[in-house]
């Protein structure tokens, strides 16, 4: 098992000691449970156990990493990690076709969801297809 998945794991037994800590703790005063802490705690340890869950998955297909070996030097990580995008405008153009639908949500102008989910959908396949166009298309 991965370090990174240990990590999370430990979270997830963390936050939910803590989240039936706080129910209970919160139920016994006078004003009984404070739901939205409580709320808070139990979906973050759920999101803890979705990530873990995800790194346990995909650690089976993959090597042991550097990181999971206790004699590891620095060196043993070097190399390349990937390729990123150095001047690419798709992700803010996303961003923000996201907070046009959260607005739209907020007022609930369906109008505006509407559009900003089509937005979305647009942004999305741009910054996924990004590199699939000729240079002078973008």
């Amino acid at each position: 098992m991965s370090a990174t998945t240990k990590i999370f794991d430990g979270l997830f037994i963390f936050l939910a000691v803590v989240a039936v800590g706080y129910a209970y703790s919160t139920g016994r005063s006078r004003t009984d449970v404070e739901w939205a802490g409580t709320t808070a705690l139990v979906l973050t340890a759920g999101l803890c156990l979705l990530v873990g869950g995800y790194l346990r998955f995909v650690g089976r297909r993959i090597n042991t990493l550097p990181e999971d070996y206790e004699m590891a030097e620095v060196s043993d990580g070097a190399g390349e990690l990937g390729f990123f995008s150095p001047h690419s405008f798709w992700p803010f153009l996303l961003a923000s076709a996201i907070l046009v639908v959260g607005f739209g949500a907020a007022f609930w102008n369906w109008w505006v969801i509407i559009g900003g989910a089509v937005a979305i959908i647009i942004t999305a396949s741009g910054l996924v297809f990004e590199y699939h166009w000729g240079r002078e298309k973008h």
